[in-house]
């Protein structure tokens, strides 16, 4: 039984207590926030969990064994390394940190401790996703071409972030589970239409070396909310609504052929196929629920969890790169990873220049 401790009992902590509460493997003991009205609230609910200000109190106890950051994203890095030098596991939110060399920071620090470091990025731990994944990588597919995501509705209005690093980030750590591979290239557009404010939508191209291409809309300024993700593969296609209560995932036999038989050319060079469509079943746990239980299962097996401090890196330098891309009004921006990483890119081809513009810049990343 792992003992768990939670800083921030803000928008996401109360469901990252409720969910401790209730797993298996692990032991909810005390919650951490600054405002007292907060911890009134989860001493009404949770009688035998103990409450505190100073988050410090959390890492000074022996008998935690884990804690879970759920702060604003500037904290994250202050707050985490504090937790993994006090020789805690730590669970993070997403996005891991404000910048890549601060997602290193603590992933060597983990790494060096021998401890575990989780990042929620949710929607890998959901029965859709997963489902989804499994579809990809099994080929029934074929080969991927195309990810088109539509991820919109009015507000939540961040301050601390951009839409980006709030909405896009979901469909980062899809496409890394999904494909296995991390983009050579980003493009990024978007605008700030409220002074003080981050940027309120944008629309980001993802460059891959297998010729994927992936196009992210987000947006807080939409009239209506909107979870739609279209994936199409060379033999089969995939409809993802997410706000769907019932066949949340459908998958269509649909598709093209080409012909070079001359005698068929001069019909039609284009073949379109029409074939059944299906929808999988789903498991229905809460992602929360099988988020938790696979952190605990990583605690006691000293296992890495599928979002670890690396996949959570990677997805703040695809934060930096599209912030810079779209800085620079869409100019493309190479990501280039280094030759330890297992999902190293290969140089970004020719075909992502841009003509005559000048030579876009690189982002660097471990």
């Amino acid at each position: 039984m792992t003992n768990i401790a939670v800083i921030g009992y803000g928008y996401w902590g109360p469901n990252l207590v409720r969910n401790f509460a209730e797993t298996s493997g692990l032991n909810l003991v005390a919650v951490s926030d600054l405002d007292p009205k907060k911890l009134e609230i989860v001493n009404k609910r949770y009688p035998a969990v103990r409450t505190t200000t100073r988050y410090e109190d959390l890492l000074e106890d022996p008998d935690i064994d884990a804690v879970a950051v759920a702060t604003p994203v500037d904290t994250h890095f202050t707050l985490g390394l504090a937790a993994l030098k006090a020789g805690k596991h730590l669970w993070i939110e997403k996005p891991m940190t404000e910048t890549s060399e601060q997602a290193r920071q603590l992933v060597a620090e983990a790494e060096e401790r021998g401890l575990v470091l989780m990042v929620d990025h949710t929607f890998i731990y959901t029965g859709a996703v997963r489902k989804v994944g499994d579809i990809v990588k099994s080929g029934d597919l074929g080969k991927v071409l195309y990810y088109d995501s539509t991820r919109i509705n009015l507000g939540l209005f961040q301050r601390d972030v951009s839409v980006i690093a709030d909405l896009a980030v979901h469909d980062f750590s899809i496409l890394d589970y999904m494909l296995g591979e991390h983009p050579v290239a980003v493009s990024a557009s978007g605008l700030n239409h409220f002074p003080g404010t981050p940027e309120s939508l944008a629309f980001i191209t993802l460059y891959y070396d297998s010729d994927v291409i992936a196009h992210l809309n987000v947006s807080w300024l939409a009239p209506v909310k909107v979870r739609n993700i279209l994936i199409g593969g060379d033999k089969k296609m995939i409809v993802y609504n997410d706000l769907e209560p019932s066949e949340k995932i459908k998958v269509y036999d649909k598709g093209v052929s080409f012909t070079e038989d001359e005698a068929q050319i001069q019909e039609m060079r284009v073949g379109y196929r029409t074939g059944d469509m299906w929808a999988p079943k789903l498991v229905g746990t809460e992602a929360l629920a099988v988020e938790g239980e696979h952190f605990a299962d990583c605690i006691a097996n000293k296992k890495a969890p599928m979002t670890d401090g690396k996949l959570g890196l990677r997805v703040v330098e695809l934060i930096e790169a599209a912030t810079d891309s779209m800085a620079a009004m869409g100019e493309v921006v190479y990501v280039q990873k280094d030759d330890n990483d297992r999902r190293q890119a290969k140089a970004p081809r020719r075909r992502f220049d841009r003509g005559s513009r000048s030579k876009p810049r690189l982002a660097t990343g471990s």
